[in-house]
Order: structure tokens, then sequence, then C-alpha cells
């Protein structure tokens, strides 16, 4: 049993997939921060209470009151909100700070201060946290400076304004290393969202392509067998032999159609991601133009050739291209234009020229029409950076005229 292709790949191109998570993954991070903002808060309270409680008194020092643990809590709270409002947050626990010192209690209260300076420098930008790391070293001198002389050495002074600076130097290093990971992560996420637009535009030109090939197989194998079964139609009671040979003619181009109907269908099958030149690339040129034409002048249509001789060797790609406007060209005289066809193709040292006219439009049209034809055309000429004008002629009948530069590249298609 043949395997099931996935149903998110098309011609061997998988489809890009789209992330649905990423809201909530926002609102569980700032929730995150949250809890973690208040976690460092409680455990700086709680270490600065067990310090009140356990340290011993210093000469000039006051005991342990229910205001100092008060004090204390004001101090840590701000970490809270440091995240929206850094400077406000160091303004409140600086003045608390301030306070605690002022009343000499026995607990250091530098430490909330170093946490505040490193965070800031960590979540908000370097002239916010440069400002906040001033602010600390303010706060702290302050402090220090209310201090009795036995706690305000100076080697407290310098322990003190290293370490603050230290936790500004580190939250400033660690911030500019995690915005050079998000600035990778947003070019990979950029890499990978252009594979994905690339990846859409191969599918959309495959299926175009694919849509052009069929519209080329099935329009001119279909009007080829719509006008030979009308004269078989016609002619089977008093002319067999005629009716024999329509006949033929729809067998050979129904059995032709067919096979290019497989070729198609196979590459919408294929499960490989690379396809093979010869499955990939139709094998019809230019060269071929004179079988095309019998099928025509089998079904009734007159075609005269000119400068088709001359043309020579052309890359692979324009020579495809070039067929099936021929081949697209002829469909539509055949089945809206007069009895006869006139088919000029000329090249140029810089471009190939194809123009394809006729004398004027039957009595009545034999097949109806669905604008694909032309547009076909336009498409492909398109590809080269090619021209293509066409309109009805002053005399009678339609002009169909192609330029296509010989120095354009594109893909096979």
């Amino acid at each position: 049993m043949p395997q099931r292709r996935s149903a998110d790949t098309f011609c061997g191109v998988r489809r890009p997939q789209l992330s649905v998570g990423a809201p909530i993954g926002r609102r569980w991070a700032a929730v995150r921060e949250r809890v973690l903002d208040a976690t460092v808060a409680a455990l700086l309270w709680a270490g600065m209470a067990v310090d009140l409680a356990t340290r011993p008194l210093a000469p000039g020092q006051t005991p342990t009151s229910p205001a100092a643990y008060v004090l204390v809590g004001l101090i840590a709270i701000p970490v809270v909100v440091h995240r929206r409002y850094p400077l406000l947050a160091m303004l409140a626990s600086t003045a608390a700070m301030v306070a605690y010192s002022w009343s000499r209690f026995s607990a250091f209260p530098g430490y909330t201060t170093f946490v505040l300076v490193f965070l800031v420098a960590l979540h908000a930008q370097r002239r916010r946290a440069l400002l906040v790391y001033l602010v600390g070293i303010a706060g702290l001198s302050v402090s220090l400076f209310l201090q009795p002389a036995e706690v305000a050495t100076a080697s407290s002074w310098i322990s003190t304004i290293l370490t603050v600076t230290v936790a500004w130097l580190a939250g400033e290093n660690l911030r500019s290393r995690r915005a050079r990971r998000r600035e990778e992560l947003d070019e990979a996420h950029r890499q990978a969202e252009q594979k994905a637009e690339e990846a859409r535009r191969a599918i959309a030109d495959e299926r175009l392509r694919i849509a052009r090939d069929l519209h080329d197989v099935v329009a001119h194998s279909m009007s080829v067998i719509a006008v030979q079964a009308g004269v078989a139609h016609h002619v089977i009671a008093d002319r067999p032999e005629v009716a024999r040979d329509a006949l033929g003619s729809i067998e050979v181009t129904a059995r032709e159609g067919l096979v290019e109907m497989r070729r198609l269908l196979g590459l919408l099958r294929s499960d490989s991601d690379s396809l093979d030149a010869s499955e990939a690339t139709p094998v019809e040129g230019l060269r071929d133009v004179e079988r095309l034409l019998a099928h025509f002048r089998a079904a009734g249509l007159r075609v005269e050739v000119s400068g088709l001789d001359h043309v020579g060797e052309l890359p692979p790609a324009l020579d495809v291209t070039a067929y099936r406007i021929v081949q697209e060209g002829l469909t539509n005289v055949l089945r809206h234009g007069g009895p006869v066809a006139h088919l000029t193709i000329g090249r140029s040292s810089n471009e190939l020229r194809i123009d394809i006219t006729d004398d004027g439009p039957a009595a009545t049209p034999r097949t109806p029409g669905s604008g694909h034809g032309l547009t076909g055309i336009h498409e492909r000429a398109a590809l080269f950076g090619g021209m293509v004008q066409t309109g009805h002629q002053p005399g009678g009948g339609f002009r169909v005229e192609v330029e296509l530069p010989l120095g354009a590249s594109v893909a096979a298609r």
C-alpha cells in the first residue's frame, strides 16, 4: 500500500507551522517575575531581622525595637516594584535606610541597596541604572556617616563603596549578555520566518507552474479532440475515410495528453524533496514545434511558419517557455480564430520574438474560452521579464506578440 503524504508538505516543501503559546508564556513570565521579586524582598527582610536579633551592640548603637523590624521591612519592600519604578524604588529604600541608620540599630542596612543596584542594572536601561547606582552610593554614604565612629571605619567605607560598584558592574555585564542573547534569538526567529515565507512562496510557485502546465496540456489536447470529433461527426456517413483519420488524430492527441498529465500528477505524488531534472522539466522545446503544428493542421488549422529554422539553441527554461507560448497561442486560434494562423519566430542578439496572428474569427466560436490562456502567456513571459502585447487587428483577426529577453535567468517552469 502506498504511503500517504504528510499533510504539512506540498511537492516536497514543508508547510510552515504556527506557534500559539506566546501570549500564555508572556503572562506566566510576568507572574513569575512578581513572585521572584516578592521572594527576594522577603528573604532580605528575614536576613536583616535575624541579624538584628543576633548581632551584638557596638558602642553607640541602639537596642533592637519593633520599629527596627518595621524599618527593615520598608527598606526591603521596594524590591518588589524595582522593574516598573527603579528610581522610585531606590529612593524609597534609601529613605528608609537613612531613617534606620539615624536610629543606629545594630544590623547593617546596605544589603538591600546592593541587591537593588544589581537588579536595576540587570533589568533597566543603562542611564537609569547609573542614576540608581549614584543614589545608592549617596544613601550608603549618609548611612555610614550616621553610624558611630567605631562602626564607620575607613575599611567599612571602602568595602561598602566597592561592593555596590561590583553589584552595578555585575548587573550591567549580565544585562549586556542577555541583550546579545535576545538579539541572537530574534535573528534566529527572523531567519525562521524568512524560511517559512520562502516555503510559502515555493508552494505558491509550484502550484502556479503545475496549473499552467495542466492548462496548456488540457487546453491543447481537448481543443484538438473537440475539433476532430466535430469533423468526424459531420462526415462519418459520407466520407468515412476522413472520419477515420480524424478519429486517429483524436487517439494520438489523447494519448500524448495522458502521458503529459501522468508526468504532472507524478510530480504531485512525489515524496522527494528534490526532483530529477528530467522529471521536473517538460521535455518539449521549439525543436518540437513541427510535431505540435501537425496536430493543429490535422485539426483543420492551416499554420504558416517563418523564422523557426533560424532560432538556434536556447537556454532550456526559455526554450520550454517559448514552446508553451506557441502552443497556447495556436490553441487560442484553433478555438476562437480564423482558419489560418501565422507564426513568426525571430531572434536577435538580445531577445526572442514570437508573433501569432490569425485572419479573423470563424462564423461561430468553436469552443468557449476561460481566459486562462492569455493569462498563462503573460505569466510565462513575466518570469523572464518579457513583454506581451495582445489585441484585435484593424483588418480583422487577433494578434499575440511576445518579446523574451535572452539574457534573463530563471528556473525552468
